[in-house]
């Protein structure tokens, strides 16, 4: 799931230069490495988004990306970081007026893969159909996404810059054509970049072990940390276990980041939803992801039912239902409040709390309801629950989104198969590692 408006820019820097190896192949694993990022956000202004007669399209106000170059000599980009996604890609097309491209001609280390290349030849999770040849015999793949944004284009390898470390022969996608879902963002960054469990994620691609990041509330600065973390005042994370299976389903995502979600509290009370509605079924669907790639949660229609008319009950004397059944915010949020213009502050709100085998999120305050930019009704302004039906989007799975993961420090563990979580303020964090005064 890929959407957007809001952006987070990831300006790489090397924290601790001797510790990372200056030049690292993609086929060989790195020795501890550790680079460490300060996390800034840029508010897209409410004119940026398409509009409908009362529905906002399915698109996203959050994205974050990541900045550094590719090719020989280097060329910058900016690159979506995304958790739910295996393959990296970039835009090729130099016909993109006035939009961020990388131009392979321009690379003297770039090389396209033939399609008889055992790459091309096997399958990811994000071909939506097999990997084909060109009129060239080059690898050709079709990526396609839920808010129906594609992208389309060759398989190819050259390098990627990191902090000062170069990573050889990195495959991705090398894409001269597509549909977007969403110009704005389209217009601000170079491609995207895969982050999953896949072989040919980024991630699994440059060895890394482990990675975090944390993402503020407050001053839209935060981290993100790729390698090893030995930063005790993190401590402690409650890890949960990611669930894997063996056997192939249709609708199950088995490099995904999955999680086994137990039940959903609101103020403190567990909600009274059968643990049957948390387990996938036999074909797969019902799984639960963690993915920096979209906002808000998505929860399936059961779960998402009972918590909707439980914050409803709660908050009844407190706020003014918006009282207009054709408003769903982007497609699957359909419990909105009407908030005063004028009106600075938001009254006390129950806590809603995502309860995994061995950790929970609670989410507190702001990030319960999100004003809906540019929607104003008299002189009251829209403000949405920020957790949605899956369902109404034909999504069949519950998705954790970067909204839910604000002042949590986020730890993705390759090497265990687990997630770590805890408390932290981001912007306290990125001062600790030196990243903002």
């Amino acid at each position: 799931m890929k959407l957007v408006p809001f952006f987070l820019n990831f300006l790489f820097l090397l924290y601790q230069p001797s510790k990372c190896g200056s030049t690292t192949n993609s086929s060989t694993q790195i020795t501890s490495p550790m680079l460490i990022l300060p996390l800034k956000t840029q508010e897209i202004p409410s004119s940026s988004f398409p509009k409908a007669p009362n529905k906002l399209p399915f698109t996203h106000n959050v994205t974050l990306t990541v900045s550094l170059t590719v090719g020989t000599p280097p060329q910058n980009v900016t690159m979506v970081l995304d958790t739910g996604s295996e393959l990296s890609w970039l835009h090729s097309n130099s016909t993109r007026i006035q939009k961020p491209v990388f131009d392979p001609t321009r690379s003297t280390s770039y090389r396209p893969i033939s399609c008889s290349e055992p790459t091309c030849k096997t399958r990811t999770q994000d071909f939506s159909i097999p990997a084909s040849c060109d009129s060239k015999n080059y690898c050709h793949a079709v990526l396609t996404y839920a808010d129906s944004s594609s992208s389309e284009g060759n398989l190819a390898m050259d390098v990627f810059t990191i902090g000062g470390s170069n990573f050889t022969g990195t495959i991705f996608g090398s894409m001269d054509s597509g549909f977007s879902s969403n110009t704005a963002e389209d217009e601000k960054t170079t491609g995207l970049m895969g982050m999953n469990r896949g072989s040919l994620s980024f991630v699994s691609q440059m060895g890394f072990k482990k990675f975090s990041y944390c993402i503020s509330s407050l001053d839209f600065s935060g981290v993100l940390l790729l390698g090893e973390n030995n930063f005790t005042w993190i401590l402690p994370l409650n890890y949960t276990p990611l669930v894997e299976i063996s056997l192939p389903l249709p609708y199950f995502d088995r490099v995904a980041y999955t999680v086994k979600l137990e039940g959903i509290k609101v103020k403190g009370k567990l909600l009274p939803i059968p643990e049957s509605v948390f387990v996938p079924d036999h074909t797969g669907a019902g799984q639960t992801m963690v993915d920096s790639g979209t906002q808000f949660t998505f929860l399936l229609g059961p779960a998402y039912s009972v918590l909707r008319n439980e914050f409803l009950n709660q908050t009844m004397k407190s706020l003014r239902v918006f009282e207009d059944q054709d408003f769903v915010f982007q497609g699957a949020m359909d419990l909105c409040y009407r908030v005063p213009i004028n009106q600075t502050w938001l009254p006390a709100l129950p806590s809603v709390s995502l309860v995994f085998r061995g950790a929970e999120i609670t989410v507190w305050g702001e990030r319960l309801l999100y004003r809906v930019p540019g929607e104003i009704r008299g002189k009251d302004e829209i403000h949405c629950f920020t957790f949605g039906n899956s369902e109404l989007l034909a999504v069949e799975a519950y998705i954790i989104g970067h909204h839910h993961q604000q002042n949590v420090w986020v730890e993705y563990d390759l090497e265990k198969s687990r997630i770590g979580f805890a408390q932290v303020r981001c912007d306290i964090a990125g001062q600790r590692f030196g990243l903002f005064r």
